[in-house]
């Protein structure tokens, strides 16, 4: 595994925790940072069966997680302040981004019609106390940038 992430073949995003979160869970999420390596591999190397098949929505999220890596990777940033949230109790956020403090919750949806309950679990990080959550979104296939809720978004994925 350490020789794929040297390689930077894969990443691992690491849980977010802190004092305050013990129950959240500890195991990293492996992303490939080449989804057509992901798709050979997986023997799904048809755009069909990547757009349409049972892991088009994991392929997605591996996508867009592995964009964002490696935009700061091309800043020049090797400390990313990238994380994921779960808990025990299965609540999930599949990105935060740590700055200055502040938490910025994302989460990755492969359709283009974003709902408010797609960001139901953001309001998870106002429940812990030393958390300042900042504004968060959806990022989607939906074409434009529109709020959601409060300061919440819709982020089309072209955005990236």
């Amino acid at each position: 595994m350490y020789i794929l992430v040297t390689s930077n073949i894969v990443y691992l995003l690491k849980p977010y925790s802190n004092n305050l979160t013990k129950r959240a869970v500890k195991t990293p999420k492996l992303y490939f940072f080449d989804t057509g390596l992901a798709a050979y591999l997986t023997k799904w190397n048809t755009p069909d069966v990547l757009k349409n098949g049972a892991m088009a929505g994991a392929f997605f999220e591996t996508f867009v997680i592995s964009e964002i890596a490696k935009s700061y990777y091309n800043k020049g940033i090797l400390e990313l302040p990238l994380y994921f949230y779960r808990d025990k109790n299965m609540n999930e956020i599949d990105l935060l981004i740590e700055d200055n403090g502040i938490l910025y919750p994302l989460e990755m949806k492969k359709h283009a019609d974003p709902q408010k309950k797609d960001i139901a679990a953001f309001s998870q990080l106002d429940n812990i106390p030393s958390i300042k959550r900042g504004s968060g979104g959806v990022i989607c296939l939906y074409d434009n940038m529109i709020t959601l809720k409060g300061n919440d978004r819709v982020i089309p994925v072209k955005y990236l």
